[in-house]
């Protein structure tokens, strides 16, 4: 079966489960467990983790949709403040789902329950626990685990840009909207990671019980009698996500005309990472150093995935069970190990790397690229990723001299936002 019609089956088969989910106690909302973890086959052992766990609710009727207008009412009723992105010129506004305008107060409610260890179901875990401001909104750990102590067997995903993102996790084609992602690490069963299907009369008591939200929710959806419901809790959460905005590094600053906000170094490797003779830019090009992007101006949206030949488990042309990546939505062998082109924003805060943390530095991380990839020499998943049929033909290996490395890792450092790391605007409001 081709492709496209695979991923159209998918789709439909994921819609027709949401709509037999909808929340029987709220009403409203979709909850992600439709098709497994993996939005494809039900025995999936993947995960549906906030940081890119290969699943998927896929588009809904009560989600976000793409495209539209950056601001305007809650929801066609009462008006907001309209809402002002407050970015450098030669940097693009987002794109903004009709069905979910951006509003000061629906971002403060946003924040509040990114940070809410409430909203899962055993009350122990929050967004944030795996996605710290400190670290980029990474966690630091190869695998993160969920409330329930389950391994999550995709990496943390850094949350830098995500408005920007032309689709969501490390490897779902179906997630196209930060609402649309939200769903997974709520509802997501293999594994679980918050759990809110455990148990979300406990949860929305709690919400209902706190003045806080009491008022948070209403300032927000000023026009909905019961603002309290999924869906609204999933697109206040996006509305934060995606101020999560990082363009202030040293490096941009250089490219803003500040001659002296990087190191000598630093520019050399900016000249080497954007030469065809390392070919890092083919995939980690553009304002967002990733080809994966889309913005307010995108006339066509791509949406990318690579194989950097990290595995080719004996021989055979597969990942590892845990993290086939596109393949699990298509079957098609030609996407096994294929996965999204994170972005290098803050790169240097957000070790370990990969889909599936393996690799632990960034110099780690050079000497796999300057291999052409990573041959595996012992254990279960051994085998030559240097040698993969899916490898992406910009990973074909170079010549790495001590100061090229050297000049390489000045410049990815420079890719750290100080100013993202420690905004006010993005941290705890319950502390």
């Amino acid at each position: 079966m081709k492709r496209a019609a695979l991923l159209s089956l998918v789709a439909l088969a994921a819609a027709c489960a949401r709509d037999d989910f909808a929340s029987p106690a709220h009403g409203e909302g979709s909850s992600g467990l439709e098709t497994g973890s993996s939005g494809a086959p039900i025995d999936v052992d993947e995960g549906s983790t906030t940081s890119g766990g290969e699943s998927s609710t896929g588009p809904s009727s009560d989600s976000e949709s793409s495209g539209g207008p950056a601001s305007s009412s809650s929801s066609g009723g009462e008006e907001l403040a309209p809402w002002e992105w407050d970015l450098p010129e030669n940097i693009p506004a987002p794109r903004v789902p009709e069905d979910n305008p951006m509003s000061a107060e629906k971002v403060e409610l946003g924040r509040h329950l990114f940070y809410d260890q409430r909203l899962s179901a055993n009350a122990s875990q929050s967004c944030a626990s795996c996605h710290d401001q400190a670290r980029a909104f990474a966690d630091g750990l190869a695998l993160p685990t969920g409330s329930t102590g389950e391994t999550v067997p995709m990496n943390s995903m850094a949350l830098v840009n995500v408005a920007y993102n032309a689709t969501y996790t490390w490897a779902s084609p179906l997630e196209l909207t930060l609402s649309d992602q939200a769903a997974l690490p709520l509802f997501g069963d293999q594994p679980i990671e918050l759990g809110a299907h455990l148990d979300e009369d406990a949860i929305f008591a709690r919400l209902l019980d706190d003045p806080t939200y009491t008022s948070l929710f209403a300032d927000a959806y000023p026009d909905e009698t019961d603002p309290v419901s999924w869906i609204n809790i999933r697109r206040a959460i996006a509305s934060f996500e995606r101020t999560l905005i990082s363009v202030n590094s040293p490096y941009d600053q250089y490219t803003r005309g500040d001659e002296d906000a990087i190191s000598e170094s630093a520019k050399r490797g900016a000249t080497l990472f954007f030469s065809e003779q390392f070919e890092c830019f083919h995939c980690h090009g553009g304002f967002n150093f990733t080809h994966s992007t889309v913005h307010e101006d995108t006339a066509f949206t791509s949406r990318p995935f690579e194989n950097n030949g990290l595995y080719n488990v004996a021989g055979t042309g597969q990942y590892p069970p845990a993290g086939r990546g596109l393949y699990r939505f298509t079957l098609d062998v030609e996407d096994d190990g294929k996965f999204r082109a994170p972005t290098l924003r803050n790169i240097a805060l957000t070790a370990p790397y990969m889909h599936d943390g393996s690799v632990e530095t960034l110099d780690e991380v050079l000497d796999i690229y300057a291999a052409g990839g990573r041959n595996v020499v012992e254990g279960p998943y051994a085998g030559d990723g240097r040698t993969h049929p899916n490898k992406s033909s910009f990973v074909e290996g170079f010549e790495l001299t001590e100061e090229d490395r050297a000049d390489f890792l000045a410049f990815l450092e420079s890719l750290t936002d100080e100013e993202f790391i420690t905004n006010p605007a993005f941290s705890d409001p319950w502390k």
